[in-house]
């Protein structure tokens, strides 16, 4: 009796290659054979009727390019899946470039590993070069010799000819863009309204709606442009990658926001924006702070400020830089980075490119001045910081004001008023759990040992003070995440980046 197999599965495609490979049939009719059945995109029933995994047809892929100068890749199995599945909601739009290489390897041309739905999605421009044929010159018959095959180069006048052709081809080719000047105007408008929605929006939210906007710039970015369209789209791409990143360090997850932030500063340095440079080591700094590489902190500091980017971002740098220095214990250097924090924030001319998250207002500032002051042995100078700034400044985001409370809280404790630090604590625990991100329930936990280590640890204040802290820390937004990250597997977060 003939095994029963679940249709398309790997049994059923092996049970049918054989079959058909045994009755002479090429590996074209197989893969036509499998679209048929299975309803596969055209470019997977390929690499199913040789019989290949993902990973083999992967490794088999990169190996060719090695082999053709200028045509290597680097897929894996997860990319080549995306290329497979692309025009679908979770594909990527493979290039031209590595469509002719998947036709070498595969052994078919080109327009084998594409159907209706790819060529409605595709760039006008791909499908003109996939189109194009360049004229053949015929060869003149002589009665002296015989006429040369057909693949043989063409010579003299019809040589001139072919060149101009290719060269006209190429320049159809050149001029046409995939992407727009009010197009590039419009991402650069959403990014910033991404920037200033995560000042007061849920983070998930705002994570998934990022990662899609910059998912859509990268697929832009694979396709053609004029070169000063592609240095727009580099932009960003770098600013979502940064905010990817400052996201990703929030909720907990150092690694992957340490990637989103290398791969903000390459886009950076890609379009050559001395802004958006500032912004990527800015982000780059922060990510080192909170993962405890404070010296590298520091350097990030600096380097961003090295490049006198416009805007508020300097004012951010030096900020940022004084309070690495301040965690090391290092005053004089903490306090000459604040100096330098007054300086920038004096000399600031323009705007900020893109401004919420990617910019520094002055209860930003206030915000690590304080931290400073607190951590430099003066609680009542960082008390009247933050006071003042909560009391005369405008709101600029619910993490940043959260922090704000608890540096005046740790100042009330300092200075022997457990009351003071209750009632400064009372809007910081009343946030939702969601917003519980890790800056604010890092700098909880620090108000929770400075109170430990005061002398009013046993009055009952102290102690109420300390059991509110330890619920606010359990019901945190990174908690959350890392336990439905457990549930969802390893690859939640995949493609990540306060």
């Amino acid at each position: 009796m003939t095994p029963q197999h679940k249709p398309g599965s790997k049994a059923s495609r092996d049970a049918l290659r054989q079959e058909m490979t045994a009755t002479g049939c090429r590996t074209a009719e197989i893969a036509v054979e499998m679209r048929a059945r299975w309803r596969m995109r055209p470019r997977e029933a390929w690499r199913h009727s040789l019989g290949w995994t993902l990973q083999e047809a992967a490794d088999r892929l990169n190996a060719l390019g090695t082999e053709r100068p200028g045509e290597a890749v680097a897929a894996d199995a997860s990319l080549l899946g995306k290329w497979e599945k692309w025009p679908g909601p979770s594909g990527r739009r493979p290039t031209l470039a590595v469509l002719v290489l998947l036709a070498q390897l595969y052994g078919c041309d080109v327009e084998d590993l594409l159907d209706l739905d790819d060529l409605r999605e595709l760039p006008a421009s791909d499908l003109r070069v996939l189109r194009h044929t360049a004229p053949v010159a015929q060869p003149r018959k002589t009665e002296t010799s015989q006429a040369p095959s057909a693949d043989a180069p063409p010579t003299g006048i019809e040589l001139v000819r072919s060149a101009a052709a290719e060269s006209a081809a190429w320049a159809q080719w050149a001029e046409v863009s995939n992407v727009g000047d009010i197009a590039l105007e419009q991402l650069l408008a959403d990014a910033g309204a991404l920037a200033a929605d995560y000042l007061t929006d849920e983070p998930m939210d705002l994570f998934r709606r990022t990662r899609v906007l910059r998912d859509r710039v990268f697929a832009l970015l694979e396709g053609h442009q004029h070169p000063r369209q592609s240095a727009d789209l580099y932009v960003a791409a770098g600013y979502l990658c940064g905010l990817l990143a400052w996201m990703s360090s929030d909720l907990g997850q150092l690694r992957e926001a340490d990637t989103q932030g290398r791969t903000a500063w390459l886009c950076a340095d890609l379009a050559g924006h001395n802004d958006l440079r500032g912004w990527a080591l800015s982000t780059r700094s922060k990510i080192a702070f909170w993962d405890g590489r404070l010296k590298d902190a520091v350097t990030h500091a600096r380097h961003g400020a090295s490049y006198h980017p416009g805007g508020t971002v300097g004012v951010l740098l030096a900020c940022q830089e004084a309070d690495a220095w301040s965690m090391i214990g290092a005053r004089a250097e903490a306090q000459q980075a604040l100096d330098q924090a007054d300086t920038a924030r004096d000399r600031v001319t323009g705007t900020d490119d893109i401004g919420g998250l990617f910019s520094c207002p002055e209860l930003r500032r206030a915000n690590y001045v304080s931290a400073v002051h607190l951590r430099t042995g003066d609680p009542a100078r960082a008390l009247n910081e933050a006071h003042e700034a909560l009391v005369n400044e405008p709101f600029h985001a619910y993490g940043t004001t959260a922090q704000m409370h608890i540096s005046e809280a740790i100042a009330h404790i300092a200075l022997q008023c457990p009351d003071g630090a209750a009632e400064a604590l009372r809007p910081v625990l009343a946030l939702p759990p969601e917003r519980r991100m890790t800056p604010v329930t890092t700098r909880m936990r620090e108000l929770s040992e400075a109170i430990a280590r005061s002398t009013m640890v046993d009055s009952s204040t102290a102690i109420a003070l300390r059991e509110d802290i330890q619920g606010f820390v359990t019901e945190s937004a990174p908690r959350r995440v890392a336990l439905s990250s457990r549930e969802a597997g390893p690859d939640w977060i995949q493609g990540h980046g306060h």
